[in-house]
């Protein structure tokens, strides 16, 4: 008898272990395409109104709904508030309020800014190199204190806080901002970032031919100017002019028209090169023809022209429409 309370007592047991070998754990779901990660996204809703809203025959729908293989950098609905509201210059606006026929244009381009036609997981992002986006234009993407941040082309900064959201088609991060491609030449970035630089546009403009070094520098390009604050062409004049009061004005007078192209242009290299591609200890080629070399010594990072004066690099990527601007505290000089 003990033996068959015995059994008894174990037959539920026996019959749970021989259920439970028959399971399997649920199987993880496959990946859907970044549409429909979006749409299943309550926090990504602005997002795919606004890819409804600027398709053209649904062609953005269907570009992120089809087999492919994107990244796609989502702004998420606080992101496209926070643009309505600069773009209205209404403190209430919503996402939903820039969904406007006049506004299609902009917010198509502005969405293809935030697509790469390349899977690039977060151990693949070229850390501040520059990023082409399927819409043209380029950002980057920084390291700041272990986080990656993004730079647009209108060097407004926004944080990546989601990485590797998987998708059919690709991979979704999610930023905390729109980002925007650049609407400013590296001429009209210099402009607008007045008075710092309003000594280089002076100078700009009186060494020109008929406005040819102004026109070059809004042209297509890509370039990359070592840009002179106003400080260094005052210094510029007083090394010069031999004349401890002197101003940058001091040298816009005929006779150093020539000597000011010259310079001028040894300022400028026909490609676009940022911080993190500058080829350091090697001579850089400027659209003068002259070269010079950069260095990056522990105390920063600085430059010796052709006359072995070293300038200083105080700021680095300076975004622009056709190229990049590195600050610099020193007006550099060609060799004699």
């Amino acid at each position: 008898m003990k033996i068959l309370r015995y059994l008894a007592g174990l037959a539920p047991l026996l019959l749970l272990t021989a259920c439970g070998s028959d399971d399997h754990p649920p199987a993880t779901p496959m990946p859907v395409s970044i549409l429909a990660t979006a749409q299943a996204t309550p926090d990504l809703s602005s997002l795919v109104a606004a890819v409804q809203f600027a398709s053209d025959n649904n062609d953005l729908v269907n570009l992120l709904g089809a087999s492919g293989t994107l990244t796609v950098f989502a702004p998420t609905n606080a992101a496209f508030d926070a643009l309505a509201r600069s773009l209205t210059g209404n403190a209430n606006a919503r996402a939903a309020d820039i969904l406007v026929p006049a506004n299609k244009p902009l917010i198509r381009s502005v969405l293809q800014y935030h697509v790469l036609t390349s899977v690039v997981g977060s151990t693949a992002i070229p850390f501040g190199k520059a990023i082409t986006p399927a819409g043209g234009g380029y950002f980057k993407i920084d390291l700041v204190s272990g986080k990656p941040v993004i730079t647009d082309g209108r060097n407004r900064k926004s944080n990546i806080t989601t990485t590797d959201i998987a998708a059919s088609n690709g991979v979704v991060h999610l930023v905390d901002g729109v980002l925007l491609p650049a609407d400013k030449t590296v001429v009209q970035t210099a402009i607008a970032s007045a008075p710092e630089f309003s000594s280089l546009v002076a100078a700009l403009q009186f060494a020109s031919n008929d406005n040819d070094l102004v026109n070059t520098l809004s042209g297509t390009g890509p370039f990359t100017v070592f840009a002179p604050t106003n400080a260094a062409f005052d210094a510029l004049a007083r090394e010069l002019t031999g004349n401890a009061a002197a101003t940058a004005t001091a040298l816009l007078v005929p006779e150093n028209k020539a000597l000011l192209r010259a310079v001028l242009t040894y300022h400028v290299v026909a490609a676009r090169v940022l911080k993190a591609e500058i080829a350091v200890n090697t001579p850089i080629t400027t659209v003068q023809g002259r070269t010079f070399v950069i260095q990056a010594p522990a105390s920063g990072v600085t430059i010796t022209d052709g006359r072995n004066r070293v300038a200083n690099i105080t700021a680095t990527d300076v975004l622009a429409s056709n190229g990049v601007i590195h600050v610099i505290d020193k007006v550099i000089l060609p060799p004699q």
